[in-house]
């Protein structure tokens, strides 16, 4: 896919044991890791335009239009004609995960122990970040994809049409009427039979799989794991992507946790996590990231019929 940020980390030996570095940065080669994780299994961040963030608050420009080209005869004066620009500002939000492992882990290296949990880390950050983003749950952020597609009235509804196809055609019809290209898709799972089931005229499949990526209109369709995605607000959404940006801050921070009680994690016995008497440690992991989607009109949604 286009976003595969890279970020000029230098490989180092570490050789540093999580007990004598019980907070910190994530060292550097597996913070990337950790990002590039999280970019693969984020839908929102595999169409959006993702940048890195060189400080918590930041503007990045936007042209919303163009200069003109005009035709001139012998002698005539060239017009000129300015492009439109916009500055939206990203805000830096915090997002945290804690992974609780055995306390044998402070034996470790630090690169060890992140290497052993990268994958829980990821998979817990780009849940997140795909439910705040998509349809703003939980989310630290002001706006969000459904949110300003709703906004904008680009939401129509399943079955609106005798066949799912001619549902999506209507709410691309929807983006495009604003003058704009959808180039992207995210739904959900639960969406993936029907598209299966879809064939043009000639008999071709609409929703063709790849082998990293599937499309549909032969434009990309994402779909949103691990429970991202609200399926009773959506069945899909299409957009120009371009117009949602994601800034990423490329430090991800970690403290080790030792006498904490967790009160998400229930045990075998029904109580919550305690780490002094599970013998067991945590290590909460944060991370800052920014979204703005900078056009409400780039954006349109299938809602589920009633």
């Amino acid at each position: 896919m286009k976003n595969k940020m890279s970020f000029d980390l230098q490989r180092f030996s570490d050789t540093g044991y999580l007990k004598d570095n019980l907070q910190g940065f994530v060292p550097k080669p597996i913070a990337a890791d950790i990002i590039a994780d999280i970019v693969r299994g984020s839908s929102v961040m595999r169409l959006s335009t993702v940048q890195e963030m060189t400080s918590e608050t930041q503007k990045f420009p936007v042209m919303t239009a163009g200069p003109g080209a005009y035709w001139v005869g012998e002698t005539e004066r060239i017009k000129t004609s300015v492009a439109e620009w916009i500055f939206p500002e990203l805000v830096a939000k915090k997002i945290a995960v804690i992974v609780p492992c055995s306390r044998e882990k402070l034996e470790d290296t630090t690169i060890n122990v992140f290497g052993v949990v990268r994958p829980y880390i990821a998979e817990a950050f780009y849940k997140a970040i795909d439910s705040a983003c998509l349809f703003g749950t939980n989310s630290p952020f002001a706006k969000n994809i459904f949110g300003v597609a709703s906004a904008a009235g680009n939401v129509i509804a399943e079955e609106t049409n005798p066949k799912l196809d001619l549902d999506i055609s209507d709410v691309m019809a929807l983006v495009e009427n604003g003058g704009l290209d959808v180039n992207g898709f995210v739904a959900g799972y639960d969406l993936k039979n029907s598209l299966r089931k879809l064939r043009d005229g000639n008999g071709n499949q609409l929703y063709v799989t790849g082998v990293d990526s599937s499309t549909l209109y032969s434009q990309p369709i994402e779909f949103s794991r691990n429970g991202a995605w609200d399926k009773t607000k959506a069945r899909a959404i299409a957009g120009d992507w371009k117009y949602s940006i994601i800034g990423i801050r490329d430090q991800i921070q970690y403290e080790t946790l030792r006498e904490a009680t967790l009160q998400s994690v229930t045990m075998s016995d029904g109580k919550p996590l305690s780490l002094a008497e599970n013998d067991m440690v945590a290590i909460k992991v944060t991370m800052r990231l920014g979204f703005l989607p900078v056009k409400e009109n780039a954006f349109a949604a299938l809602k589920p019929k009633a």
